[in-house]
């Protein structure tokens, strides 16, 4: 990730059909000119906007899940450039990504801007269930500090938090995300 190895990131998979379709090379320059082992400044101001994500967990077994999240702009906090966090607000009681998160904290997150800049963020990394009680020894206190700020802004009743170690961030290819109109 941004370095010039030739060793590129992904699984055997992804390298078997890069080597299929001859994208090694279209997959090199990208891994080594898009995708970050952190939060740039770019993606923060961008996720300070969003008011939807998209997660994929998958549980000790490997069967996946993916599931919408959603709140105010901001719902998703940059604790630093290598942590976000997100409330998990009460649903339909099923807990399927937290009972994923729980077995195995791989996480995978989408945020799309469906409305002004067509563009979107992946954000892989892994993630833990903090409870509210937890949130002051489970963070730097840097971090507890800018959560504090805004924790009350919830009008949805929370139920905890997800708090997620950043592995790779990058930008979505914008070409493909269709432009939505909000409901008025």
């Amino acid at each position: 990730m941004n370095n010039s190895s030739q060793t590129l990131p992904g699984c055997e998979g992804e390298h078997i059909l890069q080597d299929k379709y001859k994208t090694q090379e279209n997959a090199k320059r990208f891994y080594d000119k898009e995708v970050y082992a952190h939060i740039t400044d770019v993606m923060l101001d961008f996720i300070k906007k969003q008011t939807m994500l998209f997660i994929a967990t998958a549980d000790k077994n490997g069967e996946s899940d993916s599931s919408f999240r959603g709140g105010g702009e901001g719902f998703v906090r940059v604790l630093s450039t290598k942590r976000l966090i997100y409330p998990e607000f009460n649903g339909n009681g099923v807990m399927a990504s937290l009972g994923n998160i729980s077995e195995n904290g791989h996480i995978g997150m989408l945020f799309i801007d469906f409305f002004d800049t067509l563009t979107g963020l992946h954000v892989n990394g892994k993630a833990e269930i903090v409870d509210k009680q937890e949130l002051s020894t489970k963070l730097t206190k840097e971090e507890y500090i800018t959560l504090q700020q805004t924790m009350n802004l919830h009008t949805q009743e929370q139920i905890t938090w997800v708090l997620v170690d950043v592995e790779e961030a990058y930008i979505h290819c914008s070409k493909n995300i269709p432009e939505l109109q909000k409901r008025k």
